[in-house]
């Protein structure tokens, strides 16, 4: 007898005496190691005391480790337990919207205070610069949900906070203003009035809608001219992706609690930490042998996996940051304003970069109609509006059912759903009038931006 669908499990939950012990380094199991990281200036390989003006040595040492795990302090999985572990849910209406076989299940972050994944790095950065003494943390925010889960956390450890958001989304964007005024934070629209940077691009550029690259500048120079500030990010680099495996180590565990394992792992891809955080749990399985394909999503107006150049650039448009080896348009790079503003950034994490270059990754880019049509579709029948980024990982799921059902595969299919999309109100009102464009990449703003790294070291 056909088992009907209410008898058919939906969520997977984990107690929170399961919550993870330790995060997952997957630099331990790189096939190939990553290029070293250069000083800006001198072009050698730093060390970290170059690091110590911005970060706290805990996290320096994170940066730089090759240890497999890396244990969660107390303090910090006490505060995971507000809302992690984060339920796996089995998307059957969405299945039977779609008329596949394909079996979907995604992993859910919005349910965290500040409703996305993020408050998983943003505890820990809070914690360990708490315990070296510093008073204060400036970062910036691309979407807002970065900034706001700062903000949280520093509330909740106890330090202040600044935020620089990048412009487009501050004037997009007035729910996350307030509510990263809610928890105590400081936050104002970037380019600002407020540094070098952010003057020096208003002078050229005042009408500029900002970018991450220009915020982080701005951020960067905040923590770096006041001796009670350290800087935080919110992706991009090591100890970030790190932190975030919380969510794929989980989804180990509840996939095997569902009695399945995915052939296909999706995430959305800006600068990398939902998508690490997913993902790289399972590609220390297909390091090790098994046959998965991890898929990255990211926007047609912003394509740095599928149309970047992997060189040494700048993580931010001021050129105050080390040099890393990435996919990148260029650190420069003003890509259009479209609604996905976390995924509106020139280079994306070392980490990804190489496993892109090692074959283990692969990328597609998207236009954003048909981003928010996928949205819909499956808002339509999970009921969760999801954010505009995670709302890539939705239509490269999407994608992922179709070429299996036209190959006559029947595949189960895993993806991250980021964040939740209340606040992105304004793009779905857009979305349904039919005023949002679809937006590809400037060829020209690419091959301009691109120019500015020529002379830059190559990585070997």
């Amino acid at each position: 007898m056909a088992v009907s669908m209410s008898a058919q499990r939906t969520k997977f939950v984990l107690d929170e005496d399961q919550l993870p012990m330790a995060w997952y380094n997957i630099a331990a199991d790189l096939p190939e190691p990553l290029p070293p990281v250069l000083h800006p200036d001198t072009g050698q390989p730093i060390g970290p005391a170059d690091l110590a003006p911005l970060f706290p040595m805990e996290l320096i040492k994170q940066v730089v480790s090759q240890d497999r795990e890396i244990e969660i302090p107390e303090p910090v999985r006490d505060a995971y337990r507000l809302y992690r572990p984060s339920p796996l849910f089995r998307a059957h209406r969405l299945e039977k919207a779609l008329g596949t076989p394909a079996h979907i299940y995604y992993k859910y972050e919005g349910g965290s205070p500040s409703g996305s994944h993020k408050p998983n790095t943003a505890l820990a950065q809070a914690f360990y610069n708490k315990e070296e003494g510093v008073a204060r943390l400036a970062t910036e925010t691309g979407a807002g949900q970065w900034g706001s889960a700062l903000s949280f956390a520093c509330k909740l450890i106890g330090l202040e906070c600044k935020v620089y958001m990048v412009r487009v989304s501050y004037e997009q964007k007035p729910a996350r203003r307030s509510m990263i005024k809610a928890w105590g934070a400081e936050v104002v629209p970037s380019p600002s009035e407020e540094t070098q940077s952010g003057r020096a691009i208003l002078a050229d550029h005042p009408d500029s809608p900002g970018s991450l690259g220009i915020a982080i500048s701005e951020a960067v120079e905040d923590a770096a001219g006041r001796d009670d500030t350290a800087y935080a990010l919110g992706s991009v680099l090591n100890h970030v992706l790190l932190h975030q495996t919380v969510i794929g180590q989980e989804a180990l565990a509840q996939m095997e609690l569902a009695g399945s394992f995915p052939d296909v792992v999706v995430g959305c891809v800006g600068g990398g930490s939902n998508f690490a955080g997913l993902a790289f749990p399972f590609l220390r399985e297909k390091i090790a042998g098994r046959d998965i394909d991890v898929l990255a999503c990211e926007p047609a107006a912003c394509p740095t996996l599928t149309r970047g150049l992997f060189a040494y650039d700048f993580g931010d448009t001021s050129m105050l940051t080390p040099l890393v080896a990435m996919h990148t348009l260029g650190h420069d790079f003003v890509p259009a304003p479209i609604h996905a503003g976390g995924l509106r950034y020139h280079g994306v994490a070392p980490l990804i970069s190489q496993l892109v270059l090692d074959g283990l990754i692969r990328a597609e880019a998207y236009l954003q109609n048909d981003v928010f049509a996928s949205a819909v579709l499956f808002a339509g029948s999970e009921g969760i509006l999801p954010a505009p980024e995670a709302a890539h990982a939705i239509h490269g799921t999407l994608q992922a059912a179709k070429a299996a059902d036209e190959a006559g595969q029947e595949r189960t299919i895993l993806m991250n759903l980021s964040g939740h999309g209340h606040f992105d109100m304004a793009a779905y009102d857009n979305y349904f009038a039919g005023k949002l464009e679809d937006v590809a990449l400037d060829e020209g703003e690419m091959e301009r931006a691109l120019r500015s790294i020529e002379g830059l070291p190559t990585p070997a």
